[in-house]
């Protein structure tokens, strides 16, 4: 096959939780600057090779597969290298964030031209056929490409909205210790109260959406609402538990970072800050 690079490199951000989708199938997520980078090179061999770490070959796999012509693995060896700052486990996008880098990585491999949606298309569907998602996460995958807050429709795959966030907000995330994630099933139980926040992110009214998600994904969830309500009280424009949990992220101005850190800091876990991230993914020929 005839490539335009032999070697590149994408970088892709995490998101956090605005409204989870799986109640309902439309859900909406915010960019944060936590990133994950996904290095492929083709090689003379055959096969699949991982340069670091634990990895999902299941999910690089389905992804080669939608992304490279089919012969590639028995003509070529890739050698995939990832690394990512995402806590993974924690409901933090860092499958999302992964699938999309590699995706792009793969896309950038076979052509110059990368069309956006269809990287998306690909990372989505790989992720489905290897079960790391229910919905397919077309919010968290957008989220992670485009940056910025995202609204959407996962099942028919439709980006609804996106728009800048402001530069000086930041995510601060609590990351609690030996805390099993709920059962996600029953966050269907509250789908009528899920479908109203949804309607206020596709209405631009995002921290009264994530308030409101914090609250029916900590019920149906069976998470502490505790540091919830303390990253609230301290000042943050809106905090809820992040994807399934149980990650708890707040999102706040400048000024209330600190106050929201020491908030959460009295909980059993730790603490990370990130900013809110507006870019779009990048993918470079090394």
């Amino acid at each position: 096959m005839t490539t335009t690079a032999a070697k590149v490199r994408a970088t892709m951000h995490g998101a956090v939780s605005i409204v989870n989708a799986i109640a309902t199938g439309n859900g909406s997520a915010l960019g944060i600057s936590l990133k994950v980078t996904a290095e492929v090179e083709m090689t003379r061999g055959r096969g699949l090779r991982f340069l670091t770490g634990k990895n999902d070959d299941r999910l690089v796999n389905n992804i080669i597969k939608n992304t490279l012509p089919p012969d590639t693995l028995e003509r070529n060896q890739l050698i995939v290298k990832l690394r990512s700052e995402i806590p993974i486990g924690f409901g933090l996008k860092s499958s999302s964030a992964v699938s999309n880098a590699v995706a792009l990585a793969c896309s950038r491999l076979a052509s110059e031209k990368i069309d956006d949606y269809a990287v998306l298309d690909a990372a989505v569907r790989a992720s489905l056929d290897a079960k790391v998602t229910i919905t397919g996460a077309y919010d968290d995958a957008t989220a992670c490409y485009f940056g910025g807050f995202v609204v959407t429709d996962n099942y028919s795959r439709k980006l609804l909205r996106r728009e800048d966030a402001p530069d000086n907000l930041h995510a601060v995330i609590f990351l609690p210790r030996n805390t099993p994630r709920g059962d996600v099933h029953k966050l269907s139980d509250l789908s009528d109260l899920f479908t109203d926040a949804f309607k206020l992110a596709e209405g631009g009214e995002y921290w009264k959406a994530m308030k409101l998600n914090g609250v029916l994904a900590s019920t149906a969830l069976g998470t502490s609402y505790r540091p919830v309500l303390a990253a609230l009280e301290q000042g943050a424009l809106a905090a809820g538990v992040s994807g399934n949990g149980p990650s708890i992220a707040a999102v706040a101005y400048d000024d209330e970072v600190e106050d929201i850190k020491n908030a959460f800091s009295k909980f059993n876990g730790r603490v990370l800050v990130s900013k809110v991230n507006n870019q779009k993914a990048s993918v470079e020929v090394l």
